[in-house]
């Protein structure tokens, strides 16, 4: 299954990716030169895999019958200045209290299999080139 993103360029720092039959819009902060009409591409990319991570809670979850009333993910970053880069993304799943004790270990386990974080413990390649439409 192939997958193709395409993005136009509608003014100012704004992007709009095409994907599939969704639209994500993407802005620079005010203090970046953009408008801050939207999240920016790195939030996106935080976003990217919270959800991820979070959908593969909830499929555990629900496959097992245990209700998600009350569960949330927090996906936290500290920008180091030194090396521009956020080293370290802590994730935590605040789970209900009616959630077993029992598959505490096996939820976390179950986020691991977040597809988007596979994509960054073993990258893609990336191969960049232009063309004249």
């Amino acid at each position: 299954m192939a997958k193709t993103v395409t993005v136009s360029f509608p003014g100012g720092k704004r992007l709009a990716a095409q994907v599939d039959e969704h639209t994500i819009y993407c802005d620079q902060p005010r203090d970046e030169g953009g408008e801050g009409t939207a999240p920016s591409p790195f939030d996106l990319f935080l976003a990217s895999i919270a959800t991820c991570s979070a959908y593969y809670a909830l499929g555990f979850s629900q496959k097992r019958g245990i209700p998600t009333a009350g569960m949330a993910l927090t996906l936290h970053a500290e920008y180091d200045e030194a090396t521009h880069r956020y080293p370290r993304l802590e994730l935590t799943l605040d789970l209900p209290p009616e959630f077993p004790e029992k598959y505490e270990k096996a939820v976390l386990k179950a986020m691991e299999a977040c597809f988007v974080k596979k994509h960054i413990v073993n990258p893609p390649e990336f191969v960049l080139s232009a063309r004249r439409a």
